[in-house]
């Protein structure tokens, strides 16, 4: 085994760098996905599920609501269940079932809007949906109706009485025993507001044995990019032409196997921190005022912040949350500049410009690669760019831009497919969708 595929990296770390990023979106989101992760593993430990099931279980309560689109949806989710609840659970699950490690989880994830009817929930559209899903409904409006302003252990009666009164409407009635059960346990409640959550899930040390190899975690954050490039239009293909973009240069540049691999790594997640930036501000058609500015410059930070706690991406998250650096000092968000700023650095930035001004959006259409070169140059120019960089794309312009663009069609193809998971509850969807 190369020395690249012998790095390891905790999914449990990568995953929740993902929610995590997710529910910085809003206050009022903060750490749901943990908390329906948690719960969730509550009840499964009281109904005596196995080790592998509650693996399960947790993951999917950790991504139970990446198919969400925006703020407006996953908001919508909290406040209730609307007729399209189906369509986000649709969406992530297809996301995610393309990685085998996640395919338990996302047929978990695919049902978890389903009332259980006095029975009738057992099945959908003609598919038995798993009782894990239910666990993960129920936990899920569980903790939406815990108010973060109060003190929640005075919250745990009415709560409950709320819940209980749903049995065999909206939830399993063994499933609502379970969780009056463990409701009494006042460290349950207590765990569930803790700002350290996350550190109180990893205790259950259910994550301790899912270490994934490199190329593993390849492909599990080429599907994270796509969460990340999903919800807006206006970056729909944008991740997977940074990173293939940034893979070519550093290997043009002559990074080893294992640095180009961790360049494609720090491309997927270079925009991260764009989770916690509304739609509204990401496509706005207009120029944005000052506080709009002020929210987009802050993603790269996130980026940073959320990527530091995973111990194997310490040299590719410097890579991924300097995108928008500049030799000069005038980036953002730590205005670093010069001898600072690595080459690895230094590529992805290039890569980020480059793909940016050449790929086509909603609202225009991108540059040829002659032009996009120009001002690429122009800004090397300026002492934004670094020169040697942008001289390995001139030489090599043709063959880097087909490399973006092939990256950018198989994305937008994925795209489509992926917004096409609407009005699930008529019974809309792909024909092609190979249930598991």
């Amino acid at each position: 085994m190369n020395s690249v595929n012998r790095r390891l990296v905790n999914m449990y770390e990568l995953v929740s760098s993902v929610t995590n990023a997710c529910d910085l979106v809003s206050p009022e989101l903060g750490n749901h996905h943990q908390q329906v992760a948690y719960l969730s593993y509550q009840i499964g430990t009281q109904i005596g599920l196995a080790q592998e099931q509650l693996k399960n279980l947790m993951l999917a309560g950790l991504l139970h609501d990446v198919g969400a689109l925006s703020y407006n949806e996953r908001h919508e989710l909290v406040e209730s269940e609307p007729p399209h609840a189906h369509d986000h659970a649709f969406r992530g699950a297809a996301l995610l079932e393309k990685f085998p490690p996640l395919a338990e989880a996302a047929g978990i994830i695919r049902f978890h809007h389903i009332p259980w009817n006095d029975g009738e929930g057992n099945r959908f559209l003609g598919i038995k949906v798993p009782l894990l899903s239910h666990l993960v409904h129920l936990a899920d409006r569980t903790v939406v109706l815990i108010d973060k302003n109060k003190d929640v252990l005075r919250q745990v009666r009415g709560i409950i009485e709320t819940i209980d009164s749903q049995r065999k409407t909206k939830f399993v009635p063994e499933l609502v025993d379970a969780l009056l059960a463990v409701s009494s346990k006042e460290s349950i409640w207590l765990d569930l507001v803790n700002s350290s959550l996350c550190e109180i899930i990893r205790e259950t040390m259910i994550f301790d044995t899912m270490d994934l190899n490199f190329d593993d975690t390849i492909k599990l954050t080429k599907i994270f990019a796509s969460i990340i490039d999903f919800r807006s239009p206006f970056t729909a293909y944008h991740s997977a032409g940074v990173a293939k973009t940034a893979e070519k240069l550093a290997e043009l540049a002559g990074f080893s196997e294992e640095e180009c691999k961790m360049m494609l790594v720090a491309g997927y997640l270079h925009d991260l921190g764009k989770l916690a930036v509304k739609n509204e501000v990401l496509e706005k058609p207009g120029k944005l005022d000052a506080e709009e500015y002020n929210i987009i410059r802050s993603h790269s930070y996130y980026t940073y912040r959320l990527l530091q706690p995973i111990k194997a991406f310490e040299q590719l998250n410097v890579w991924a949350a300097l995108h928008h650096e500049r030799l000069d000092g005038t980036g953002y968000p730590f205005q670093l500049s010069g001898d600072s700023l690595s080459l690895g650095a230094r590529i992805l930035t290039v890569a980020d410009v480059f793909t940016a001004i050449t790929e086509n959006r909603p609202y225009r259409k991108g540059l040829d690669h002659k032009t996009a070169l120009q001002i690429l140059q122009q800004q090397v120019a300026d002492h934004a760019l670094c020169p040697y960089v942008v001289s390995i794309l001139a030489e090599n312009i043709a063959e880097v831009n087909r490399v973006r663009e092939e990256a950018q069609l198989e994305a937008g193809k994925e795209y489509n497919y992926y917004i096409g998971y609407s009005d699930i509850a008529a019974g809309k969807i792909p024909r092609d969708l190979v249930w598991s």
